[in-house]
């Protein structure tokens, strides 16, 4: 039997297309992390089909929380608590996750403890993976770079995480995915993207970086996409496979430069000389290389997550939830949200102000 931490906790995350339940324990030793991946089943509609998402985690989640124990050779009643995300994502989905849940926090008499999805995405670099948990010390600013969300944040601790700016209109992932699409690559997109760009150069100009010259830590990536659009309606579709890879490569470099511009700047901003790259993005070749580079070149100490504990995962969910045990600072509501209350959307002026009312 493996030797566990004090406190150990069943994770189980079903936000969005991965249906996932892990053991971690409260030092962040991952004992199993297990994941039932929808890739294949949403690709022909070029993107995550919610009802389809909703049907598979239903047919995969007694599987896959029976696998997480297996993996971790625990019983339920050696178990302290079941974490699970409560949003935000996709509502069926998540309700999903959600009723499992509590129904074996019932069943086997434990805490159920809601975790906020952005939060464990914030906390996974302390996730230990097959190595002595990492030593991450606060603070540190955080990119959370997806599909759905791109943000930057001030982490002083578990539970004390400030939010410092937010994309104004797309996320980085889906920037990327609709960049794949533009350019007749298939889904997912983001990774696609990547390959190709390895093989390319990038050309500077190419593309306009998001957000050059304006004050303020938002991101804006719909302009970017468009100028995409834009080049391809003028001059057509890249002739052969190099120049797709050349594409690839600029539009790539323009937004990955404009990731590492703000998050830098947040670090000089907040004192803090310390940079996580967490969320699916940070997967991505282009922004490990330009964010190592960068903050070597700053003075800055970046913490990259191993790629299991960047894209969605229950492992970050088990260890968000023991970190609320250990605090004593569980919270008692389970109410489901497919929306992050602090995403912003609005007209901004260039010093970065909300100028009109955020549109729900």
């Amino acid at each position: 039997m493996t030797r566990r931490a004090a406190l150990t906790v069943l994770g189980i995350e079903s936000s969005c297309d991965e249906t996932a339940a892990a053991v971690v324990g409260a030092d962040g030793r991952v004992y199993a992390d297990v994941v039932a991946s929808q890739v294949e089943a949403h690709a022909p509609y070029g993107g995550v089909v919610p009802e389809l998402a909703s049907r598979l985690h239903l047919e995969h989640i007694d599987a896959v929380v029976a696998r997480a124990l297996a993996d971790a050779a625990i019983e339920p009643s050696a178990l302290d608590a079941v974490a699970v995300t409560v949003g935000p994502g996709l509502s069926g989905a998540l309700l999903v996750g959600v009723s499992a849940a509590r129904a074996l926090a019932f069943a086997w008499d434990k805490p159920l403890v809601p975790v906020h999805h952005l939060e464990a995405h914030l906390l996974a670099v302390h996730l230990a993976r097959d190595v002595e948990p990492p030593q991450v010390p606060y603070p540190y600013v955080a990119l959370l770079v997806s599909g759905g969300h791109t943000a930057l944040y001030r982490v002083d601790g578990p539970l004390s995480i400030e939010l410092l700016g937010q994309t104004r209109d797309d996320a980085a992932g889906e920037a990327f995915d609709k960049a794949a699409k533009l350019l007749g690559l298939g889904y997912p997109g983001g990774p696609r993207v990547d390959r190709l760009a390895q093989r390319g150069t990038p050309t500077d100009g190419a593309f306009p970086r998001p957000m050059r010259g304006r004050a303020g830590l938002e991101f804006s990536f719909a302009g970017l996409k468009t100028a995409l659009a834009r080049q391809l309606e003028l001059g057509g579709q890249p002739a052969d496979d190099a120049a797709l890879a050349d594409v690839c490569a600029s539009y790539q470099a323009a937004l990955v430069g404009s990731l590492v511009d703000r998050s830098l700047a947040a670090c000089r901003e907040t004192g803090v000389p310390r940079l996580v790259l967490t969320g699916g993005v940070a997967a991505n070749s282009g922004l490990r290389r330009e964010a190592a580079s960068r903050c070597a070149e700053a003075g800055v100490a970046l913490h990259v997550p191993p790629l299991a504990s960047c894209t969605d995962n229950a492992a970050m969910v088990a260890y968000a939830g023991a970190m609320q045990l250990v605090a004593g600072h569980v919270r008692p509501d389970l109410r489901m949200f497919t929306r992050d209350e602090r995403r912003t959307r609005g007209r901004f002026d260039r010093d970065g102000k909300l100028r009109a009312p955020p549109r729900t």
